[in-house]
């Protein structure tokens, strides 16, 4: 037995193992499908597929010339290399690798591959096509993407086979509810913030179950039945996100919502939807299910122009509610103030007419309270009821919460935020911010396709009117914004551009102070970073 090219291959495998876990993170983050991570994949760093590929051919022409007493140390170089790296991603990365029983399927798989790898290599009878499976070895190593891939393809009938089984379960426990009522909440954005307030208000007169957190794909929503579904549970509300079409279309399947709201329509995932109107499409497939119940409703945006529009060509309007802020509405917003303190509006909805306080921040939030309310009170809570919930609610996280921050200083907290009206309304609350210094912390939006350089472009024009300094994150990202600033009289000096929140927040420590208010908009994930 070759001595040297077993230690050699078991050291590499361990290394292997190390690097394959940004591979991993980064699988994740694109929601386990292949397509998207290879699009990541195709951005990823040339000096790093550079040192991979020399890497690769020096070890694998070694071992092709039986040169194998040298690849012990080229190993341990490499595994300490792969140590450091890993660690540095590990404290580095804006979001981390989740440990779930997915990925820990995938990390067995990927023991497994190396383990018959290294057998296959060291057999004597197989010893024509053994450098071939040391080559496939190495190539896993260096290349750890194809391993990724390589193993999610091998594991695919066992997830299969085991979302089945979820999805199935999920379908009984709903099915054993038989006087529940199941809420369908989706949107290009606002659907999160949303299902907690109507989840919030709802719970002042009935048992509520609604996904937590954005539980809002089908294995989220099918957890959510599993581990959060109680036996007197009579409300459930389900958030319900979309990259393809059909995605809602399979979610209402699963679920069967009889009434729904659809926060809002825009150009959100353009990469995978190609343009609005297959946004709508795909949006608007909650209310195709839901009007096809009996007692089926759905209640639209009709701020959002898109879903306004697509509104209008529903047959049955008796199953419509068209909420906004315009007066000309079913349920509208009258007399609307916003202060540091929060906000008040007054709620028109039938024979309905009261007001209500919020600690909520910008005009969004009052329409997204307006379909909550209009749906809690078809479902029979009363004004009281309602008045008291809105009073209480509580920015989700990192949806324009307000915290204390740096210095005795103010942050708006809006990292989750990631369309293109969000984020300017975002902007413009800071700006109501009057007599403080008010700061942007951005690396702007992502997924917008085509229109991405655009919709950057004008967050950046934007930003000028409400901010007295303005800090881009990402040199690549920041080129539009910075684009747009330039056109403008703001003041270059006050544009700060770096490569991370890191350094953000190092240039924050020096120019915040308690007449600061510093507004965090849209903190990308590891795979936009850059």
């Amino acid at each position: 037995m070759n001595y040297w090219l077993l230690i050699s291959l078991i050291l590499f495998a361990v290394g292997g193992i190390f690097s394959s876990q940004r591979q991993l993170q980064m699988f994740q983050q694109n929601s386990y499908f292949p397509s998207r991570y290879i699009k990541w994949i195709k951005t990823a760093s040339s000096v790093k597929t550079a040192y991979c590929a020399m890497f690769f051919i020096i070890t694998a022409a070694l071992s092709i010339v039986k040169a194998t007493k040298y690849l012990p140390i080229i190993a341990i170089i490499e595994l300490i290399l792969r140590i450091f790296n890993y660690r540095s991603n590990s404290k580095k990365s804006i979001k981390k690798l989740v440990y779930t029983a997915r990925i820990k399927r995938l990390i067995c798989t990927f023991a497994i591959v190396y383990i018959a790898l290294i057998v296959l290599s060291l057999l004597d009878f197989l010893k024509v096509f053994s450098s071939i499976f040391v080559i496939v070895l190495l190539l896993f190593v260096h290349f750890s993407e194809f391993l990724v891939l390589s193993c999610n393809y091998i594991n695919k009938p066992i997830e299969n086979a085991i979302n089945k089984h979820y999805i199935n379960d999920a379908k009984r426990i709903l099915a054993q509810h038989k006087n529940l009522t199941t809420i369908g909440v989706t949107g290009s954005y606002g659907k999160t913030s949303v299902k907690f307030i109507l989840n919030r208000i709802l719970s002042e007169g009935y048992n509520t179950t609604a996904t937590p957190e954005s539980f809002n794909t089908p294995m989220g929503i099918v957890r959510t039945v599993r581990e959060y579904m109680k036996s007197h549970t009579e409300i459930f509300i389900a958030e319900m996100g979309a990259k393809n079409k059909g995605d809602i279309k399979e979610l209402c399947e699963l679920c069967n919502p009889s009434l729904g709201i659809i926060t809002a329509v825009g150009p959100q995932h353009l990469e995978t939807f190609g343009s609005v109107e297959n946004v709508a499409k795909t949006k608007f497939e909650l209310a195709d299910s839901v009007l096809n119940r009996a007692n089926g409703k759905i209640y639209v945006n009709f701020d959002s122009i898109p879903a306004r529009q697509y509104a209008e060509t529903i047959t049955d309007k008796s199953k419509l509610v068209p909420f906004g802020t315009s007066a000309d509405l079913m349920c509208h917003a009258e007399n609307i103030s916003f202060s540091i303190k929060g906000t008040s509006f007054d709620v028109v909805y039938g024979n309905h007419n009261f007001s209500v306080t919020c600690k909520l921040l910008g005009k969004h939030s009052v329409t997204n309270i307006l379909g909550a309310i209009a749906m809690a009170l078809d479902l029979g809570v009363s004004e009281k009821q309602i008045r008291f919930a809105v009073s209480s609610l509580k920015p989700a996280e990192h949806r324009l919460e307000l915290k204390q921050f740096l210095n005795r200083s103010v942050l708006i907290d809006d990292a989750y935020n990631s369309n293109p009206e969000g984020c300017l309304e975002a902007v413009r609350v800071l700006g109501s911010f009057d007599g403080m210094k008010r700061i942007l912390v951005t690396p702007g939006l992502v997924e917008l396709g085509d229109k991405e350089y655009d919709y950057n472009y004008a967050l950046g024009e934007e930003a000028t009117k409400h901010c007295d300094y303005i800090i881009l994150v990402g040199v690549k990202r920041a080129v539009p914004m910075q684009d747009a600033i330039s056109k403008t009289s703001f003041e270059s000096s006050r544009v700060i551009v770096v490569e991370s929140f890191k350094d953000a927040m190092t240039h924050l420590k020096n120019m915040t102070d308690s007449n600061t208010v510093v507004l965090f908009e849209n903190d990308l994930p590891d795979n936009y970073a850059g």
